[in-house]
């Protein structure tokens, strides 16, 4: 007996994955990388859907993972962004489910995003100086234990 290609593609969910379908976990891991990115440079959503010249609600449907990221949009989000097209594919497994950001990740977003807005270079310098102070002194303490 023949199998069809909706037979032939089945999600880890064991529902069937039509081509028609809109996202995949795949989807959903590369518009969290898109917003963790878009994040990190302190852009909103709806100057970065300017930039790729897309509709607000577009933009966040494909950081969603609702709608899926045609090649080409993707390599020009990359561009804009600054990180080649490969960076939204790391940390993605073929088992691994969509996993929501971390509390940690989440306050290193903020805090990439607040930095980025700090527009005094002298007030950025001594935020910088403090976390290096802070880092090395809980280095001192763990290297003290070990």
């Amino acid at each position: 007996m023949a199998t069809t290609e909706t037979e032939r593609r089945v999600g880890a969910s064991g529902s069937p994955e039509r081509p028609g379908q809109r996202a995949n976990a795949a989807d959903r891991h590369v518009g969290a990388r898109i917003r963790e990115r878009r994040v990190m440079m302190g852009l909103s959503q709806q100057q970065l859907a300017k930039m790729i010249g897309v509709t607000y609600q577009q933009a966040h449907k494909y950081e969603r993972g609702l709608n899926r990221i045609s090649a080409g949009r993707l390599f020009e989000i990359g561009q804009v962004l600054g990180v080649p097209v490969s960076w939204f594919f790391e940390g993605l497994s073929a088992d691994a489910e969509n996993q929501e950001a971390s509390p940690r990740q989440r306050m290193c977003l903020e805090l990439a995003r607040n930095f980025a807005l700090i527009d005094n270079e002298k007030h950025q310098e001594a935020l910088s100086q403090m976390a290096r102070a802070l880092a090395a002194q809980s280095q001192a303490e763990r290297d003290g234990r070990s």
